[in-house]
């Protein structure tokens, strides 16, 4: 006889419900695989009349969600409300305390606590699993913590938000800006009422926080994430990618230097032909760069109800069939608190915007603070010849340390020709 396993629902919105139909579903394809049948045996969430499109007959309703830990048909407890703390984090410390596994898929709570809350999932002796917490459907942590295993992981790096990733790609289809394609993608269900958290880049920054600890067997540092978003990168911006062979990407990197472990996301220009230029739309996309393997590309859908509700049932199976790896990658007691390169020591190439009004010697000043700054200029453009009319001036630069690009920044706001705040974008040759 097939042994039944019962799943406590914390959270019953778009994934959650997800679950539940996944689970009816493909439950028989589901019970070959791991050997016992899965089923919802409780959940929990705000409101009980509200229709979800599932069917919860028989199911246990419990209206508080930390309470189905102690139900005793639920064996394993998923937490899908999401949040950093409050009745999420309840739902987990719960189950920990009551010796049932969990699954998640919540992001910001494992940025920020996730050190803690693996340290006391492993004191008790249970799986916490969290595939579905970054990049949704792709399976990216089981790719980094068990398929790349025996590799020195030197950089992983992404598009870890899809609503900033249809913004983008749609600014440079159309040539619209910015606050008029968030309009559209809001309307078309791509991007929350409140958007803050994608397109300030907090969302992959959470993302990115997980995948560092995984890469490189550290400490969770949500802290140590530079963070910039999307908000300031204008449609001109977009066409002068194009001209000069560039698409512009919000990427979340993580990468191992010799002064220690960057994290970042931020707006990059990166070259046309890159793998990661033709990721368009809602889709993520992970490369992680391995000593053994060399590069690996991982596509998907990275939110959405089915994507996100597949991620969260392979963890649940892989908690039925016994397979369990360390949480992070590493046991706790042996991850490593690694030193955090601050963003002025990142060393790179930029894309510098100008708007400065078309007078003899203003190019002559803009090279003299190059020059005091030791910044060479790989190319520059200048459209525009009317005196004291404005004009765009666009350069690119070599390498160079991001705390001289910003002190050239704060040199061309002095400049009485530069009449728009100086805008850069951070190159990135793949």
């Amino acid at each position: 006889m097939t042994k039944t396993v019962g799943v406590g629902i914390a959270g019953l919105g778009t994934v959650g419900a997800g679950v539940v139909e996944l689970l009816r579903k493909n439950g028989d394809r589901i019970a070959r695989r791991c050997g016992s049948r899965i089923e919802v045996a409780a959940v929990s969430a705000r409101d009980r009349a509200r229709d979800r499109g599932v069917d919860l007959a028989g199911v246990t309703w419990h209206d508080d969600a930390a309470a189905l830990a102690a139900d005793p048909a639920v064996d394993i407890v998923l937490e899908l409300i999401g949040g950093s703390d409050g009745i999420a984090r309840a739902v987990i410390d719960a189950a920990i305390a009551a010796g049932k596994p969990v699954v998640t898929a919540n992001k910001a709570l494992l940025a920020l606590h996730g050190s803690e809350i693996a340290e006391a999932a492993e004191a008790a002796g249970i799986a916490l699993a969290y595939e579905a917490a970054v990049a949704g459907g792709i399976p990216i942590v089981k790719a980094m913590r068990e398929g790349l295993a025996a590799n020195r992981i030197s950089r992983v790096y992404g598009i870890l938000n899809g609503t900033c990733n249809y913004i983008l790609t749609e600014m440079a289809a159309s040539g619209r800006d910015f606050n008029d394609i968030l309009a559209d993608a809001q309307r078309l269900g791509f991007a929350e009422a409140d958007p803050t958290f994608d397109v300030e880049g907090i969302d992959a920054a959470h993302k990115l926080a997980i995948l560092t600890s995984i890469a490189f067997g550290s400490a969770v540092n949500f802290e140590a994430v530079h963070i910039e978003g999307i908000a300031n990168v204008a449609a001109t911006d977009i066409a002068y990618a194009r001209e000069l062979g560039y698409v512009i990407k919000l990427l979340a990197i993580a990468r191992q230097t010799p002064n220690g472990i960057e994290q970042r996301v931020h707006p990059c220009m990166v070259p046309a032909e890159a793998a990661i230029a033709k990721i368009d739309g809602v889709f993520n996309a992970v490369v992680a760069d391995g000593d053994f393997v060399d590069s690996t590309v991982y596509v998907g859908r990275g939110a959405g109800a089915g994507p996100t509700a597949s991620a969260v049932v392979a963890d649940v199976i892989d908690i039925v069939a016994g397979r369990q790896a360390p949480i992070f990658g590493v046991p706790s007691a042996d991850m490593s608190r690694f030193e955090a390169v601050p963003m002025a020591r990142h060393v790179g190439c930029y894309y510098v915007r100008l708007v400065v009004y078309d007078r003899p010697g203003v190019i002559a000043e803009i090279s003299a603070v190059l020059r005091d700054e030791r910044i060479s200029i790989d190319s520059l453009l200048q459209r525009g010849r009317s005196e004291n009319e404005p004009v765009p001036v666009v350069m690119l630069t070599h390498e160079t340390e991001e705390a001289a690009m910003l002190r050239a920044l704060e040199a061309f706001r002095r400049i009485e020709s530069v009449i728009e705040p100086p805008r850069i974008i951070r190159i990135e040759e793949f």
